[in-house]
């Protein structure tokens, strides 16, 4: 697992942070620290390491990464972490358009070409 703070390239991110999937890398975005963790076989256990790190349970998405796309379909917004009835979000899928938007600016602000 490891947490991205600051810019990193795409490709690095491929080759040292794909270990569980072939083509997937799974995340979770924080929207008020602007920042992410990536790597790991559950969403939860990105979430655990993050809300160990002070981050705060209802800016936390979690999404999965395909980086060998083009930059528009880098970003799939499932993941179980985001089932969250008591701030409107009822399903696996970020619904808010507003919460998606913030969640692909964090992370092609953190991860570059």
């Amino acid at each position: 697992m490891k947490i991205i703070s600051s810019p990193i390239a795409r490709k690095t991110v491929l080759s040292d942070c794909n270990t569980y999937f072939k083509t997937m890398i799974k995340a979770v975005v924080d929207l008020e620290k602007k920042i992410m963790a990536v790597d790991a076989e559950l969403h939860a256990d990105l979430e655990g390491v993050l809300l160990d790190q002070g981050s705060s349970q209802e800016h936390l998405w979690g999404i999965n990464l395909y980086l060998e796309k083009t930059k528009q379909d880098w970003i799939d917004y499932i993941a179980l972490i985001n089932i969250r009835p008591s701030m409107g979000n009822h399903g696996m899928e970020v619904e808010n358009s507003a919460v998606r938007k913030q969640i692909a600016s964090i992370v092609y602000k953190l991860i570059v070409e």
